[in-house]
């Protein structure tokens, strides 16, 4: 058996140490390393979410209606009809003029629909770019009648009867 000496005890202590601080230094740089890119991976990951929610949410916005609360009859009947006519110039749609038509029955206490009726002659796909548009109208509430009649002769020529319908504020 060898006796150790204070000084051989002391040295062994001291490289244990160095020992353990040398492998807590390995470990911890590499774990460092790992947290790092980890992190990093985060942060990208997290961006690449943020671009598909802002995408999510864009292509839903653009296929929700826009809407405006009605207002009394006088003002929404103008706004309507100004809107309706701006879209069927954007169309290419030449109307007569549009007529209110009976006004519908209430739908929920406070308002009641009123009706807008176009009448016009256009081609079939100018019909279909009023129809693709019709809902870009803030204050339509909805397409209550709409029909279409083709010449046998002309068969892109349409002779077009379309209602459509809007919320005003009852009094």
């Amino acid at each position: 058996m060898i006796t150790l000496t204070e000084k051989d005890k002391r040295a062994l202590k001291l490289g244990g140490i160095a020992v353990a601080v040398i492998i807590g230094f390995v470990l911890g740089t590499s774990w460092l390393e790992h947290w790092s890119a980890a992190r990093r991976r985060f942060r990208e990951k997290s961006a690449e979410l943020d671009l598909i929610d802002r995408a999510k949410q864009a292509g839903i916005v653009s296929v929700v209606p826009a809407f405006e609360m009605p207002e009394e009859e006088e003002v929404q009947k103008s706004r309507f009809r100004q809107k309706l006519n701006e879209q069927l110039k954007k169309a290419g749609i030449r109307s007569q003029p549009l007529k209110v038509v009976a006004a519908g029955k209430s739908f929920y206490p406070g308002y009641r629909l009123l009706n807008i009726q176009c009448t016009a002659k256009c081609r079939f796909t100018q019909l279909l770019d009023l129809l693709a548009t019709l809902n870009e109208n803030p204050y339509l509430v909805g397409v209550e009648e709409l029909k279409f009649k083709c010449d046998k002769n002309k068969p892109q020529e349409v002779d077009l009867n379309l209602t459509v319908s809007t919320a005003v504020r009852i009094r």
